[in-house]
């Protein structure tokens, strides 16, 4: 007797605590960019104010264009474009069956390198059918039928089976008795025929009723007077019953293994066929269960089933097959393309998981299949030196579950795990990404996961990631949108002070451009939709930077070309003598038109914006109107005038201005142009 932390629960509990959830690689990118910014604003706030110094410039009036730079620098919209961006994905999510319970998943699952999935259910139907009995002395026996349905035959070679057969009925019986579940008929013709309880064991029944077995008056003849519950640990399950011959007889159910161990008084020739009839139905992708018995005996739940060793007397196997989901197939080959590794982790034998999953392109040539055993006996190293050639984990405990998660990351892998049980909860806790099921799942489970799927489907899952690298990319467009404008901001700024002419911008027309207009399309940005190649992409490494060399390379031309822009439209129009007033007026509306058409830009590394891009985002196109819309109030209503420091500028002289801010488009065209050229040139 045990309680609290000394039960099997608590230790679970236990393990679920040690598993201290990790954090996201994209919460460890943005600390590494916030420090990186912080230190960049502060160094140009110092800059800034030594070169007005050094120009004589009023002290105030510095200060006030240094912090507005700084703040400038600073992509405040950031968070909140993070945040929208998570959210949105966590709603296409729901609506492919994803439920999000921890926001971060939802990038995590972009990075994801390695899926750690269930067999039964997630990467099958869960649609349990005994096809095939093995009785002691060889003899095979074939099921027709499908599904849960009793309609079928048994056959025992070319011959329908005799179902007054003793050794053929004893199976069955242990079948309908040394079980759990029930089988329900349909209500009206519309109905189907459903099963109340494990699929496996309502697959047992339904091979009981294909025989003539009727379940409720068996069971009402033979009535349960003690059991041994099934132990995962064990992989048994023992009932005893009053029998009309027997008043106390005792039916057992396990893994072929685990009973042919209880099966000792048998000749060891029974028990090797036994072990090599298990063998080839498990190569068949079938889930064999043995079958024993034993007269006159207790079940001691201290003693156990050790206290049954020796003293069983096999009755026979039977292979029960849950067909492969059809879909599942083509998202395996779709997370290959992507980079992403499937790895199976089945509680049944590791033939018939590695069957499967050669079926569905989880196991290639020369990966394997090893079982919790063989697990045991691999130290730290020699796990972490097999797993690449490890396909099918079968017959782990929940302790093994969390140490396959542990040596995966420690790999550098970035883990989604599956789960469903209690026992699952420490896996699910540690993975990167734990996934709990939504239809068979405990509510432990779900409490541990991040993700939980309505469906219990791989497809799902795949699907997940595919929104998750969705959400990643729209947050890189709006890094690279922030830091492009803010470093042409900068830049203007640094080359008037340079070159000993005016502030080209007031400090209240820098605060508008950085909170006003980056602010109507940088939240509308991360609604794009996807592009498309999101699987034909490899996952996002551990150390990737959110500023990598790919978007520096495509900063280090918007920044200089906004700046030349802009610059030099205010450089020229102050050397034909023009208002200070006038100009930076012009100035200010040359660089918010670059901001629109850079936006543009930021929407894809590739594809072109002359195709309509912009019409898939109907929140940019928005936001884009509203932004127009207000530099419009800033320039032509009277009291923004004032505040912003800005005069009406005629509309005509407005189409020069955008023609000229175009050019920040048309320069970034030629380049996607070229890139494509160079991507087809490779392919």
């Amino acid at each position: 007797m045990a309680t609290g932390i000394h039960t099997e629960v608590g230790r679970i509990a236990g393990l679920t605590e040690r598993a201290e959830e990790p954090k996201t690689p994209l919460e460890r990118r943005l600390e590494q960019f916030g420090r990186a910014l912080v230190a960049a604003a502060l160094g140009l706030f110092v800059l800034v104010v030594l070169l007005g110094l050094w120009r004589k410039l009023p002290l105030a009036e510095v200060l006030m264009v240094a912090i507005s730079q700084m703040v400038s620098m600073v992509p405040e919209g950031l968070p909140v474009a993070m945040t929208i961006a998570l959210a949105v994905g966590m709603q296409r999510m729901a609506d492919r069956g994803a439920i999000i319970r921890r926001l971060s998943a939802v990038e995590t699952l972009g990075s994801t390198t390695v899926i750690c999935s269930d067999k039964t259910g997630t990467l099958t139907r869960n649609e349990m059918t005994a096809v095939s009995l093995w009785l002691p002395g060889e003899r095979q026996f074939c099921v027709s039928g499908i599904g849960y349905v009793p309609e079928g035959a048994i056959d025992e070679g070319s011959c329908p089976a005799n179902a007054t057969d003793p050794e053929l009925r004893n199976l069955l019986t242990a079948a309908a008795l040394c079980n759990d579940a029930q089988l329900l008929a349909p209500e009206d013709e519309r109905a189907c025929w459903t099963v109340l309880g494990d699929p496996t064991e309502g697959a047992l029944l339904v091979l009981a009723r294909k025989a003539g077995l009727t379940i409720d008056a068996l069971r009402h003849d033979a009535p349960r007077e003690a059991e041994l519950p099934f132990d995962s640990d064990t992989k048994l399950m023992a009932t005893r019953h009053c029998m009309a011959d027997a008043p106390r007889r005792v039916w057992i159910k396990g893994a072929p293994e685990a009973v042919l161990r209880l099966c000792t008084a048998d000749s060891a020739s029974v028990l090797q066929s036994a072990r090599d009839a298990a063998a080839a139905m498990a190569t068949q992708a079938l889930r064999v269960l043995a079958f024993a018995t034993l007269d006159d005996d207790a079940l001691d739940p201290v003693a156990g089933f050790d206290a049954l060793a020796g003293r069983a007397r096999l009755l026979g196997l039977v292979g029960e097959i849950d067909p492969p989901r059809e879909e599942v197939k083509l998202s395996v080959a779709q997370c290959r393309i992507a980079g992403i590794r499937p790895i199976m982790v089945t509680g049944d034998h590791k033939l018939t998981g590695l069957a499967i999953a050669r079926q569905l392109g989880i196991a290639r040539d020369g990966e394997r299949a090893v079982d919790g055993a063989e697990l045991e006996r691999m130290g730290e190293a020699d796990l972490r030196d097999a797993l690449p050639g490890i396909a099918v984990f079968a017959r782990v405990q929940p302790a093994q579950k969390l140490r396959i998660v542990e040596a995966l990351q420690a790999r550098g892998e970035v883990v989604a795990m599956t789960g469903d049980g209690v026992n699952d909860a420490p896996a699910l806790a540690r993975a990167d990404v734990g996934v709990a099921m939504g239809i068979t799942g405990t509510e432990v489970a779900k409490s541990a996961a991040k993700i939980v799927i309505t469906d219990d489907n791989f497809s799902t899952i795949v699907g997940a990631v595919q929104q998750g690298r969705v959400v990643y990319g729209n947050l890189k467009k709006v890094i690279l949108y922030l830091f492009a404008t803010s470093m042409a901001e900068v830049l203007v700024l640094l080359l008037a002070l340079l070159g000993g002419l005016p502030l080209p911008l007031a400090a209240v027309q820098i605060l508008w451009i950085n909170l006003v207009t980056e602010g109507t399309v940088t939240v509308n940005l991360v609604m794009d939709p996807a592009d498309g190649d999101e699987m034909r992409r490899a996952p996002v490494p551990r150390n990737d930077r959110l500023l990598g060399a790919e978007m520096l390379r495509r900063v280090a031309l918007m920044t200089p070309l906004i700046a030349a822009v802009t610059f030099g439209w205010f450089a020229w129009r102050l050397s034909q003598d023009v208002a200070l007033e006038i100009v930076r007026t012009e100035t200010f509306t040359v660089l918010a038109m670059c901001q629109w058409f850079n936006v543009l830009n930021c929407q894809s590394a590739r594809a072109s914006v002359l195709g309509l891009r912009i019409l898939r985002n109907r929140w940019l196109l928005g936001g884009l109107s509203l932004s127009v819309l207000l530099q419009a109030l800033v320039l032509y209503a009277l009291p923004m005038n004032a505040l912003f420091h800005t005069v009406p500028l005629p509309l005509a002289s407005l189409l020069p201005l955008l023609g000229l801010a175009s050019v920040v488009l048309w320069a970034e065209e030629m380049r996607k142009w070229w890139a494509r050229r160079v991507l087809w040139a490779r392919q």
